[in-house]
This record gives structure tokens, C-alpha cells and sequence, in this order.
């Protein structure tokens, strides 16, 4: 007979803050067999198996749609534009979405930017190359996603400033402070949506190379995305795709700098670059969990979660898990790929659907970096994101290198 999960007696432990030397101290405080602990959120899974039974058992809803409920937000004017996206979208509706979409974010689709994320790194590096220092944060990874985004939308180049502000404004949804700022989120969410359904309505009478024309064209069966749908995508789009690969980025360049021999490899074989990215991943990832809600009662491992019960899903902790990873407190970019993915990306239906443009960004970036930032280190103190961000990762990362590369 199973056990309210209320009644077991369970270890309280915070997952969401500290980089990775502080997260090993917390993992090494567990059992090998806890599989289940207690924290501000509920409950925390944080074995790679439990972590995967979780994401892909279709009863544990996303708990983006609830993100308003839990930051207290009661703003009737906000409560009352907020749509259902693909990021929280369940059962039919998630599936009819992600069966339409999914096409246009294949990594074929994603290859084809590949010139252009090369062009957009080596330009950034450029601004930098003769100092020797940067503010890697600042100068590297703020300003690398947004360009990228824009023409993967074919928006032009003269509106990446908007949308970076866009996107900045947005994704303070996520702040801690969220409550303060629900003006600016509407404003910037209104902006966009008038921006993206001039961009539509000019896709539809001229259609051209990029993922705006391919999800006006996605079509299954006669079923296609509504106008407001496609407002939603370009919306889910600039929310998946801006912070993560911003964060991600820094935190792997963070991780190299611990590494300079791995840095130096990287530089020399740039053939590693798909390892580098799983492996960095799989170490430091700056998607460190995700959340989950139940739809009903759920018993798993003789253990009761009544509907409703929220469940922190710690990626970071399954990435490390001894029964899985060979040796996981060691980086090592030349390592075998190991048999079980790096959960970074997630797993089961809301599976990063941005997962390939977010791989080719990262490969593309970190062996031009490796090669024309030689000798890096950091040059002070890397200023980390405070506990409550979506995405975790370096606010502030001085660094410096070899310059003139």
C-alpha cells in the first residue's frame, strides 16, 4: 500500500541555488538511495531514473502554467492575456502543437544557420580580440542568441535591438520580483505581437528561408496554426531560445576556464565540439531543474502524491548520477559518449523542442572561442545569478586571454 508523501520522512534540501562546486556538496549530503527529498517547492526527485519516469509520465503537468499562481500574481489584466503556449500546453493540445511545429525545428533546419551563428561569434570576439579582457557575459553571450533568433524569424537586421529588449522584458517572468515588473512584461508582450502579425501577414504574401514561413506552411491533415498560434511560437521561441543559450554558454566557458587543458583540446580538435556541448551540459548545465504539477493522483514508487502535489525535477543531480555516468565529477570533453543522454534538454513530451538550433549555437561557438581566446581565464570575481532565476549562469564574468587571435 502506497505512503502519502506527506507522511515520509524526508531530508529538506534547497536544489535551485549555487554553481556546480556548490551543488556537489549537496548531492554528496544524500544517500546513494535517496531518490526523493523535501524542499520550498514540495518534493525533488534527484535520481536519473526517477528524474525520467517523472518527465515522461504524461499524468505530471508542466508547471509553467502555473508560474503566475505560485509568484502570487492577481493582476486581473495580466491573469486575463495570458494564452496557453506550447510550453505548457498538455494531452491533445501539446501533442496537435508539437506534431505541426516539430519540422521546422529539425536539426536539418537548424544547419542551415550555421554560417551565420560563425559569423555572428567571430564578429562579437572581434570586439574584443586586441584588449585581451572582456566581460564575457556583457560582450559574448547577451549579445549572441538574439541575432541568431531574428534571422532564424526572418526579422531584419535593423529590429534586433527590439527584439533583444523584447526578449530582456519578457523573461522577466521569471524574476523573483515578478509582481513589479508585470507592466513591463505586458508592454513588451504587446509589442511583440503587433510586430509578429505585421511579420505574418508579410510572410504570407512573400514567403522566404525561415522558420516564420515554415510554420505558416506547417500543415497535417488540413490542420494548420492560427494567427495567434503563430504569435505564440515566435513568443515561445524568443523565451526558450534567448536566456538558455545565453546562460549555457557562459556557464561553459566558466567550467573550460577550471579546464584549460580541456580549452587547449578544444582549440586544436575542433571535431570535439558535439562532446564539448554534452559534456558541459551534462556537468553545468543552466537548466539545473524543472517543475511539475500532478493532475491527479500519483502513485510511484509506493509513495501517494495527491493531484496537485509539485515536484522540483533536479537535471542537475540525475547528470550526475554514479549509476549512470561513468565517472561524473570528472570533466573530460574526449571521454565516450556515455549510453544515457545528458538530461539538460529534458525528456518525454516537453522535451526542449529547441534542443537543435540550441546544440548547434554552442557547437558552433565554443571551438571559435577556444581558438581565438587562447590562455583564458578568469581575471576576477564571476558574479552568479541569485537563487530564483529560470536559468541559472553568470551575471557578470571577467575574464582574459591571449589577445590579437
Amino acid at each position: 500500500m502506497a505512503t502519502l508523501a506527506a507522511q515520509l520522512d524526508l531530508p529538506e534540501i534547497t536544489l535551485a541555488d549555487g554553481n556546480y562546486d556548490q551543488r556537489h556538496a549537496l548531492r554528496m549530503s544524500l544517500r546513494p538511495d535517496q531518490w526523493l527529498v523535501r524542499n520550498l517547492f514540495g518534493y525533488a526527485v534527484v535520481q536519473y531514473d526517477d528524474v525520467i519516469a517523472v518527465l515522461r509520465d504524461k499524468r505530471w503537468h508542466s508547471a509553467t502554467s502555473k508560474i503566475p499562481e505560485l509568484m502570487g500574481i492577481t493582476n486581473p489584466a495580466f491573469l486575463e492575456r495570458q494564452q496557453v503556449s506550447i510550453l505548457s500546453a498538455e494531452g491533445d493540445m501539446h501533442t496537435r502543437l508539437r506534431r505541426l511545429v516539430a519540422p521546422a525545428f529539425s536539426p536539418r533546419a537548424a544547419d542551415r544557420l550555421r554560417p551565420f551563428m560563425r559569423d555572428v561569434i567571430n564578429g562579437l570576439i572581434d570586439n574584443v580580440a586586441d584588449a585581451g579582457r572582456a566581460d564575457f557575459t556583457t560582450d559574448i553571450c547577451e549579445p549572441y542568441p538574439i541575432p541568431i533568433i531574428c534571422e532564424l524569424l526572418g526579422a531584419p537586421k535593423q529590429d534586433w535591438q527590439l527584439f533583444s529588449r523584447w526578449a530582456s522584458d519578457i523573461l522577466e517572468i521569471f524574476s523573483v520580483d515578478v509582481v513589479s515588473k508585470l507592466d513591463v512584461i505586458m508592454r513588451a508582450q504587446e509589442e511583440l505581437g503587433e510586430y509578429t502579425r505585421g511579420l505574418i501577414a508579410e510572410r504570407r504574401s512573400k514567403p522566404a528561408d525561415d522558420l516564420l514561413t515554415d510554420l505558416i506552411a506547417a500543415e497535417e491533415a488540413g490542420d494548420k496554426l492560427s494567427n495567434d498560434e503563430l504569435v505564440m511560437m515566435v513568443d515561445a521561441v524568443i523565451v526558450g531560445g534567448t536566456d538558455t543559450t545565453r546562460n549555457q554558454l557562459g556557464c561553459a566557458v566558466a567550467l573550460f576556464a577550471d579546464h584549460p587543458d580541456q580549452w587547449a583540446r578544444l582549440a586544436e580538435q575542433p571535431d570535439l565540439a558535439s562532446r564539448a556541448v554534452e559534456e558541459s551540459m551534462r556537468y553545468f548545465g543552466a537548466v539545473r531543474g524543472t517543475a511539475r504539477f500532478s493532475s491527479c493522483d500519483i502513485e510511484y514508487r509506493d509513495v501517494l502524491f495527491p493531484a496537485g502535489t509539485f515536484i522540483s525535477v533536479g537535471l542537475a543531480e540525475a547528470n550526475r548520477d554514479r549509476d549512470v555516468f561513468a565517472d561524473p565529477e570528472a570533466f573530460d570533453i574526449t571521454s565516450p559518449s556515455p549510453s544515457q543522454p545528458q538530461l539538460t534538454f529534458g525528456s518525454g513530451i516537453h522535451y526542449c523542442l529547441g534542443a537543435a538550433l540550441a546544440r548547434a549555437e554552442l557547437q558552433e561557438a565554443l571551438p571559435l572561442l577556444a581558438q581565438r581566446m587562447p590562455k583564458l581565464a578568469v581575471d576576477g570575481q564571476i558574479i552568479w545569478k541569485p537563487e530564483g532565476v529560470g536559468i541559472f549562469g553568470p551575471a557578470q564574468m571577467p575574464i582574459s586571454f591571449a589577445a590579437g587571435h
